[in-house]
């Protein structure tokens, strides 16, 4: 499972105006004084540790507790492979709502002031060179080398693939962990529509609460009718609508200042959040798993991500330095791309010589020196002209070359 961006590397600088003030008539107007250096704000450089340790997260709820077969010689389970370990691996599926937090704080962050053109063009920069290579790696994995891990799926499945948008076209992904990125692609797209009518804090803080509310209304009212719910998932998600909701609201709180409102409009997502989540994932955790813990544990642990993220961006901590987490956040989407299905292939092939923990820590080792190699030889080259083309092509365009609405207070980097 799990995403994108949730996978997006955090930064943000506050504009300093200059001021250009012009003499009285008839005296010449004076030269503009140089702009003032722009004073920096939060790195979040604890926001980018902890993306990459729910991407871990995910790596060994899929490795060491999901219902897999790949361990040992003959196949052992998972769980069975690891009975310790995986007793708290088997919750590690929780990443992927963590994934959904920050990308709410960390897509906003990053699309307030933007146009429509430079908001596409920073999406599709930032996500698709990474993508197409994982998604032809998978596609060589379960048609040419494990074909029995690719039985389910047609070769054809491969193109609409490439688009990230195989959930839209109701095409099987050739990875189970490309279902988050079809959620992310959905509110993008809600957060492309801000940036074509204007984005304000009004309309974020509204959206932000109205969103969920709706969602959950529909759903539920239609269920209680005995009517089709189908529109609703794909339209509003309400099973994950808060996650992002929530993260939304913390980047008003982080941007523009606490209020009740915004601390209300918090409280209510986190409550909609803990309800689904809790759920979803203690149903998820037994079937997958073979664990049945208690829904108590479940609505903790997603009050707990809130809470990190929350301290994260909202306390001192969004000022603390940690070397090398720039390259940890780098990491988090190749790794998450790459993970479950070659990393099963490694544990298959490997567990038969070797010890299941040298197993699990070379298989890591090859994982995560495959998500640099992505990140620094696909994504670092080609991720920044892909993303100026594409803002070029669609600038040209006036509805989506302009800002609309008032200018950001602030610049994000993305």
């Amino acid at each position: 499972m799990v995403a994108t961006a949730q996978f997006e590397q955090v930064g943000v600088r506050q504009a300093d105006p200059t001021t250009v003030r012009r003499a009285p008539a008839p005296a010449p107007a004076p030269t503009p004084a140089p702009a003032a250096p722009a004073a920096s704000r939060p790195r979040l450089a604890l926001l980018d540790a902890l993306r990459l340790l729910a991407a871990l997260s995910v790596l060994l709820f899929h490795w060491t507790a999901w219902h897999h077969g790949n361990w040992g010689r003959h196949g052992e389970p998972a769980a069975e492979a690891w009975p310790w370990l995986s007793q708290f691996t088997s919750v590690g599926a929780l990443g992927v709502q963590l994934f959904f937090i920050i990308s709410g704080f960390v897509i906003l962050l990053s699309s307030f002031g933007k146009s429509p053109a430079r908001f596409i063009g920073s999406r599709v920069g930032r996500l698709y060179p990474a993508y197409w290579l994982a998604v032809l790696l998978a596609a060589v994995l379960i048609f040419l080398v494990w074909p029995e891990l690719g039985a389910q799926r047609r070769p054809a499945d491969l193109w609409a693939n490439l688009t990230m948008f195989q959930g839209g076209f109701g095409v099987g992904h050739l990875d189970g962990v490309y279902w988050t990125l079809w959620v992310e692609m959905k509110f993008y797209l809600w957060i492309l529509a801000f940036t074509l009518v204007g984005m304000t804090v009004r309309r974020v803080m509204v959206f932000a609460v109205a969103w969920p509310l709706l969602g959950n209304a529909l759903y539920l009212g239609l269920r209680v009718a005995g009517l089709d719910v189908g529109w609703v998932q794909h339209l509003l998600f309400p099973e994950y609508s808060a996650l992002f909701a929530g993260g939304m609201v913390l980047f008003l709180l982080f941007r523009f200042g606490h209020t009740p409102g915004r601390w209300a409009a918090l409280s209510v997502n986190v409550a909609l959040a803990c309800a689904w989540s809790a759920g979803i994932q203690r149903r998820e955790t037994l079937e997958l798993t073979g664990y049945d813990y208690p829904l108590a544990l479940f609505l903790g642990l997603v009050l707990a991500l809130f809470a990190a993220v929350a301290l994260i961006v909202l306390t001192p901590l969004a000022r603390v330095r940690l070397p090398g987490a720039t390259l940890a956040g780098a990491l988090t989407y190749p790794l998450y791309l790459l993970h479950q299905l070659w990393g099963w292939y490694l544990i298959r092939l490997l567990s038969p010589h070797l010890p299941a923990a040298v197993v699990l820590a070379l298989s890591l080792a090859a994982v995560l020196g495959a998500a640099w190699t992505v990140h620094r030889w696909v994504e670092s080259p080609l991720g920044p002209r892909l993303q100026r083309a594409v803002t070029a092509g669609l600038g040209r365009w006036p509805v989506l070359g302009r800002v609309h609405g008032p200018a950001p207070v602030a610049r994000a980097g993305s």
